[in-house]
């Protein structure tokens, strides 16, 4: 456990069953399966063609896919818009905000996140956890930040999984300071059809709401908010997610760049890119991390079947900010 009790906690899904079982991570040349009662449950992509680590798919225990599937495959009548857009991802900058450097909009190497190694793997009935080492390359092909990463894969909820991430940046060589932008930070880019407004053919059938109550992409993007939730229908079976901040993050609470059409995304450190939208004078801000030194960011994501009411995601984050992992 770390002494600096700061983590991302990203993705519970929901089950039709809570038997016992083995968490394993079976590590191939591309990607690390990550395995529950002998079935894939997502992938950490790591393949050498990767812009990026990124986890897909992220499924339902009952093998419902929730992330959109461009553009690892395509499928008919899904949306081929934002192809940087990869499953789960964790990324900042389009417009060279990071050191001159854009790593969220990526389309070729350098820039990129490398992933570096496997520093352990710990596999237990219930849960289980994998940490890992990555590099920011930027566009001279050098790393300026590594990112240690810790992912913990928890099925001792009812019905539910989590995926903790624990994430630290550390400056390396010299200071790395992120210049204020809407594009980042931690996301998912959900199936269409639980996009409020889908851009493909899928109709979309979600509706995000925050821990203040508000709903919609007009009342919550760019807003400050603790969590936020998207629930949409799936034939005749609602599937909710939620992510939540941990207030010992950078920048508590996080705004929140979470679009219509299905990016869903926290991010805190972009600033002024939302405060323009609504406010007379906005203000910018940008995280310095000194050589050396590091900035951690804690997040947690459900994904549940039936809908939630606010006092039950209210009580999961009343939950997760005393957590110490």
């Amino acid at each position: 456990m770390h002494k600096n009790p700061i983590f991302i906690l990203i993705a519970i899904l929901t089950s039709s069953s809570c038997a016992s079982g083995q968490v394993q991570f079976l590590e191939k040349e591309d990607r690390i399966d990550v395995m529950y009662q002998e079935k894939v449950i997502t992938s950490y992509q790591i393949g050498k063609d990767m812009l990026k680590p990124s986890l897909f798919p992220i499924k339902a225990t009952d093998g419902e896919i929730v992330t959109r599937q461009f553009p690892f495959e395509e499928i008919e009548g899904e949306s081929t818009d934002h192809p940087h857009h990869t499953g789960l991802f964790f990324t900042y900058g389009s417009k060279n905000e990071v050191n001159g450097n854009s790593f969220w909009n990526l389309h070729d190497i350098p820039p990129g996140i490398q992933h570096i190694k496997v520093l352990e793997k710990k596999e237990k009935a219930e849960n289980g956890s994998i940490s890992t080492i990555s590099h920011w390359i930027d566009k001279n092909g050098k790393a300026i930040l590594e990112e240690s990463r810790t992912m913990t894969f928890n099925f001792q909820r009812k019905n539910s999984y989590s995926i903790d991430f624990e994430v630290f940046l550390k400056a390396l060589e010299t200071d790395v300071i992120f210049q204020d932008t809407k594009e980042g930070m931690f996301a998912v880019r959900v199936a269409d059809w639980m996009s409020e407004e889908s851009k493909g053919m899928i109709i979309g059938t979600g509706k995000y709401t925050n821990a203040q109550g508000l709903t919609n992409e007009e009342n919550i993007w760019g807003r400050q908010s603790e969590w936020v939730k998207l629930e949409g229908t799936k034939g005749e079976k609602v599937y909710g997610l939620a992510i939540f901040y941990h207030p010992e993050s950078v920048n508590f609470p996080t705004y929140w760049h979470a679009r219509g059409y299905g990016c869903f995304a926290a991010n805190p450190i972009g600033q002024f890119g939302f405060q323009k939208e609504y406010l007379e004078a906005p203000k910018k801000r940008n995280l310095e991390i000194q050589k050396g030194k590091s900035a951690a960011f804690g997040f947690r994501v459900l994904i549940y079947e039936d809908s939630k009411e606010h006092k039950e995601l209210q009580a999961e984050y009343e939950s997760f900010k005393l957590s110490d992992l």
